[in-house]
């Protein structure tokens, strides 16, 4: 119906209009707040009630994948004693719309613990507003509820205030993709942000042969036919990559000529094969790998020297198999 589109209309704009308005309440308080988290020796605690406690836990989230180690503290819990937990380096970061939910009656016992608290709430002058090391006020917008009573206006407006918090303290860090990729090792982020030396082969799992030796012995050497990975560097005395055998040329020269098995591997390798670095990512040998049909990929450094093998097995239990479909 028109009416409902309408209506669903209207809740977005006042939603976003409540979102809006927060820019003009951001100061003092919230550079504060900044400084606060930034200067915490122990762990940021979110808590909250009922809807706000969903949103408390979505910051906690955002905190801990951003470098500031949280955990979600549920407050009937805390007055059960799961509070416990709670030291007196830690800050206690502490959502309420109406600023007097179960959460203000941890007050007492978060004060006396010695962990400073940042109140988010709609209300400055409620209790949990005035006990609270930092207040940051939502506004006083009304919620889009028909009947005016449902969280939706100031449980948005508090996951937009929290990831303001989380971001601006993020940016202070100067937190680095590199360590976004610690946090987020699975699913297709981690994976975009791996890199080749998190991966490749090394040592003794992928020895390669030197220039001069024979087919039969650089093969019998590395283990020999239908080993893994299937291709063996070729390097010479100053370690440079020269070649690649992979199975194929093995199974090529085979078919040409046997007795190859006993001439030096130069005349059987692949020359100037395809390389990466070490400190290429991932992603960006894999996309190499499924360009040029390879199984394996040399890795070197700056001066040519070979330091490494990536295998496609490698890539695929890292992950990567989901890019293949």
């Amino acid at each position: 119906m028109k009416e409902d589109i309408e209506y669903a209309r209207e809740v977005i704009r006042l939603e976003a209009a409540a979102v809006a308005a927060l820019g003009a309440l951001l100061g003092e308080q919230f550079e504060r707040a900044v400084s606060m988290v930034l200067a915490c020796k122990g762990h940021v605690v979110t808590t909250g009630m009922g809807k706000s406690g969903l949103i408390a836990q979505k910051l906690s989230a955002t905190l801990a994948s951003t470098g500031t180690p949280s955990f979600f503290l549920h407050p009937t819990e805390a007055l059960h004693g799961d509070l416990g937990r709670v030291v007196g380096q830690d800050l206690v970061i502490a959502l309420s719309n109406s600023g007097a939910t179960e959460v203000r009656r941890l007050i007492p016992s978060v004060k006396q613990i010695g962990a400073k608290l940042i109140a988010i709430t709609r209300n400055p002058d409620s209790s949990l507003g005035r006990h609270a090391d930092c207040v940051l006020p939502l506004g006083a917008a009304p919620e889009a509820c028909p009947v005016g009573l449902a969280p939706t206006t100031s449980t948005t407006a508090q996951l937009a205030l929290g990831d303001a918090l989380a971001m601006t303290v993020a940016k202070r860090r100067k937190f680095t993709r590199e360590e976004y990729a610690l946090y987020h090792p699975g699913g297709s982020l981690g994976r975009s942000l791996l890199r080749v030396s998190e991966l490749m082969r090394t040592g003794d799992a992928a020895p390669p042969a030197q220039t001069g030796m024979s087919t039969r012995d650089a093969l019998v050497r590395a283990g020999g036919l239908g080993r893994r990975p299937g291709a063996l560097p070729v390097v010479g005395a100053d370690g440079v990559l020269c070649g690649l055998l992979t199975d194929g040329d093995v199974r090529r020269q085979l078919l040409r000529d046997a007795g190859f098995i006993d001439r030096p591997i130069e005349e059987t390798m692949t020359r100037s094969p395809l390389t990466v670095r070490a400190g290429q990512l991932a992603a960006e040998a894999w996309r190499l790998m499924k360009e040029h049909n390879f199984d394996e990929l040399p890795v070197v450094d700056e001066g040519g020297r070979y330091v490494g093998l990536l295998d496609v097995q490698d890539l695929l239990e890292a992950g990567f198999a989901s890019e293949a479909t």
